[in-house]
Order: structure tokens, then sequence, then C-alpha cells
């Protein structure tokens, strides 16, 4: 839409190549106003410079808001033409599952749920999961306000959704929506869970529409996932060093670890050396990321 901000877009571009992921993640919101095809046009080339290969899924700014019709009985026809088929997407690979659920839908502007059909769909997607392997659901409305963000529109059901989340065994939660990143767990508001999941909330990449404390700024996440732990690195676009700096590093102890809490002398982190990080856990082997 008219805030997108190509330049900047196009250097996301450049350094998601350069980190060479095994999976890109877009959780919705890939026009401004889907009512109109310029804007298509313009996210369809430019997906075409990220890399493969990518899970999506739906934002509530994808549903049309003028076409009344179309908002109704055919919410999903421009982003199933244009961005995806498929609008509850998953991606496996050995020891790891990525499961994406459409939250987006015609029946408000900007409010998301999933309903029963959907979380009977991700339940029974999670429960062939092989054991062991980490769960990662991708939604685009968020389950949680975090701190600045009282009153935006999250999943209408969102305790159902959380309860599903702990229920399955999910390990993280990717999502976006508010314009925020933010990144912590299920348990901030319901420590009844089990063991909860953690949260990772994507702020803006690419467009002027950063809200609250990142009002104009642009960020992404990288995660790494190992046997031990999830490893979650908030980077932000500084204008005087010209490229996404990392600005945070959240480190969280894997359900396949055993632990909840890891011990300090596990979950320290040493610059050992420029570049990069070393994370040292107790009785063996470690555990190496590139920043």
């Amino acid at each position: 839409g008219p805030p997108f901000r190509r330049q900047l877009a196009e250097q996301v571009a450049r350094e998601a190549h350069d980190l060479k992921p095994d999976l890109l993640v877009a959780s919705g919101d890939f026009v401004q106003r889907a009512d109109f095809a310029s804007q298509w046009r313009t996210i369809t080339g430019y997906l075409q410079t990220l890399p493969e290969p990518r899970l999506v899924v739906a934002g509530n700014h994808d549903v049309p808001l003028f076409n009344v019709f179309n908002r109704l009985f055919r919410p999903y026809s421009a982003y199933k033409k244009h961005i995806s088929p498929e609008l509850n997407p998953i991606f496996e690979r050995p020891g790891l599952a990525v499961v994406g659920g459409c939250t987006a839908h015609g029946l408000t502007v900007d409010g998301g749920y999933i309903n029963r059909r959907q979380r009977a769909t991700l339940e029974a997607r999670f429960s062939h999961v092989p054991a062991g392997a980490c769960k990662i659901a991708v939604l685009h409305h968020h389950v949680v306000n975090p701190p600045g963000s009282e009153g935006r529109n999250m999943i209408k059901n969102a305790d159902q959704v959380v309860e599903l989340l702990d229920r399955c065994g999910v390990e993280l939660l990717l999502c976006g929506h508010i314009h925020m990143s933010y990144i912590g767990t299920t348990l901030d508001v319901r420590p009844d869970l089990r063991q909860g999941t953690i949260i990772c909330q994507s702020g803006t990449t690419t467009s002027r529409r950063g809200k609250g404390r990142e009002h104009g700024k642009n960020s992404y996440n990288v995660i790494e996932v190992t046997d031990r732990a999830i490893k979650i690195g908030q980077h932000m676009f500084m204008e005087d060093a010209g490229h996404f700096v990392a600005i945070a590093e959240h480190v969280f102890p894997r359900r396949s670890a055993g632990v909840y809490m890891l011990p300090r002398a596990e979950r320290v982190v040493d610059e050992g050396k420029r570049g990069a990080a070393v994370l040292r856990p107790v009785g063996g082997g470690e555990l190496r990321e590139r920043h």
C-alpha cells in the first residue's frame, strides 16, 4: 500500500538471502487494502525476491474492505489468487513442524477468530507430529496484548486458542497484527497452563505503520531452533547503520530438554568473538549461533 518502503523491503530481501533460512514466515497483512489490484501486484513481485521455502498466512487487511459482497462471501479470493491457495499451510522437516492458521475473516474490520473447524484442523495436524519435534504455530492475530497495545483486537476466542496450543504441546507461536514486536509466553496471562507457549510477535517489516514504541520503525525476527533451546533475535533497521541491527536476543529452553527453566549456567550467552555468540549448556556440547 502507500506506506510501503520499497528500498527498505529490498534490504530485507538481501539480508534474508544472506541468512539462508530453512523457512521464511510471513504472518499476514500483505497489502494495505485488498480491494486494489495494484497492491497485490506489488506484493506478488516482492515475494518473488524472498528466499524459499515460505509459509504465509492471511491478515485482516488481506480481506476486502470496500467490496461488501466479496468481504462477506469471498473474503479470500484475492489472497488465494495472488499469494497462496492454502489458508492453513504446513511445513515439515525432521525435528520441526510449522502449522499456519487463518484468523482473518470478513465479519469484522480488525478482529480475528479461529472457528471450531479450524481448531480441530490445527489439533489434528499437531497430533501427527513425531515426538520430540518442535511444534510452531503461525497466526496473524495475537493472543496476548503486549504492554502498550492494550485495546487492540486480538483473537476473539484467545483463551480457547491458548489452551489448544498448550494441549497440543506447541512450543512457539508466531503472530503479527499490531505492528509492534513482543517476546513473551502465554504463561504471562495464563499461569495455570501446563507449560505455556513462547510468543514471538512480529513488528512492522516493510511499511511505515509501526505503532507505539516502534512508531515509524521496522523490524524482523530471526529464530534458531536447536535440540535444547529456541533462540529469538530481534532485529531493527537503524538509519545510521543502513541495515537491520540485532537489538535483543531471547533464549528459551526446549521442552525436549526436560525442563522449563534452565539453570543460569546454561543460559548465559558468552560473546566469545565478534559476530558470534555461544550458548554453553551443562553436560556437553555447544550450541552455536551466528549473528
